[in-house]
């Protein structure tokens, strides 16, 4: 999908183009190509003689290559976003394309982003740049604001988090904890852990984009303050990722210490009960030696009856004592 975005009064508008001939009739700021096929890509090389790399969303590409400029001026930067929806948390590699300095050419002034799969935060500026006039004023414009909507997605999401942690806390922590409720409790933690590393992962990122701009001299006064602010953001929420990392720590060996609590309540249901037995076993074993006993032979046939009565009584009596002091329990 090609989507191109113009500016109108202050507000951006969205155009989604078919052909190569459509793609003339607008001077937009933004390109958007959401998963482009080879022929859309056919169209950009053509009209604004720009060659999008084949590794543009590479995920092993190698560090010092996601930050650089051509020497036509073109600026690369290659980042991660975040997808936290309700299945499994992502990271898509988003690729900007933006040439300030060659005016010679039609792609001067104008972002180019390629990625395999619509972004949240590419959807929240959108929606607020059609809200809000003069939100955006250029293609910088439309960069910053981008990783400032990333921070503030994570931000987001990292209240969502604690949300979620919460619920778990409360499960734990309010009583007796089955195996399970414990199970369950691992398995919300482990997702949120997860979740919480790439949020890190991903405010590291945007911080190394971020300083990218601010290094490469691209911004006005006012667009240089918004990336520091952006950066400001960005080490606030470095510190609450700490925080709940400790609070995961926290529930994660709570709920494996109730898990080891129900197995040593049932390895000393098991250890009482084997000592309870013992009495019985040694009054077995003993009148089943081949020996005349004198109360056996007193008794005579009730001797049967006298030696289960004694077994009964010895393992009684040690099972009455466990209750007593409250081993049972």
């Amino acid at each position: 999908m090609l989507n191109i975005f113009t500016l109108a009064n202050g507000r951006l508008f969205q155009e989604e183009i078919e052909s190569l001939e459509e793609l003339s009739r607008f001077q937009p700021v933004w390109v958007d190509l959401e998963a482009p096929t080879p022929e859309e890509k056919r169209w950009i090389k053509q009209y604004y003689d720009l060659s999008i790399p084949e590794d543009a969303m590479d995920e092993d590409i190698e560090e010092s290559a996601r930050f650089y400029e051509e020497d036509n001026g073109d600026l690369h930067i290659r980042s991660d976003f975040l997808i936290a929806g309700d299945d499994e948390p992502r990271t898509v590699r988003v690729a900007f394309i933006l040439n300030l300095m060659n005016q010679s050419l039609k792609s001067h002034g104008v972002l180019f982003s390629i990625h395999d799969e619509d972004v949240p935060v590419f959807r929240l500026l959108r929606l607020r740049a059609r809200r809000a006039p003069g939100l955006i004023e250029d293609a910088k414009e439309v960069l910053l604001k981008l990783f400032d909507a990333d921070a503030e997605y994570s931000a987001d999401t990292l209240e969502g988090i604690y949300d979620e942690l919460e619920k778990v806390s409360r499960q734990v922590l309010a009583g007796e904890v089955t195996d399970t409720l414990a199970g369950e409790a691992l398995e919300a933690i482990a997702l949120q852990e997860d979740l919480n590393g790439r949020i890190r992962r991903n405010v590291m990122d945007t911080r190394r984009a971020v300083s990218f701009m601010m290094r490469s001299r691209m911004l006005s006064a006012s667009q240089f303050e918004e990336a520091r602010q952006i950066l400001r953001d960005i080490e606030s929420l470095d510190s609450h990722t700490a925080f709940l990392f400790d609070k995961i720590n926290f529930l994660m060996d709570a709920t494996v210490g109730f898990i080891n609590i129900n197995q040593n309540k049932i390895i000393k249901i098991f250890s009482v009960a084997s000592v309870a037995l013992l009495p019985p076993t040694l009054v077995a074993s003993l009148y089943g030696m081949n020996l005349q006993f004198p109360e056996l032979q007193f008794l005579g046939r009730a001797s049967y009856p006298y030696v289960l009565v004694v077994m009964a009584a010895s393992a009684l009596v040690p099972m009455w004592y466990f209750r007593k002091r409250g081993w049972l329990r």
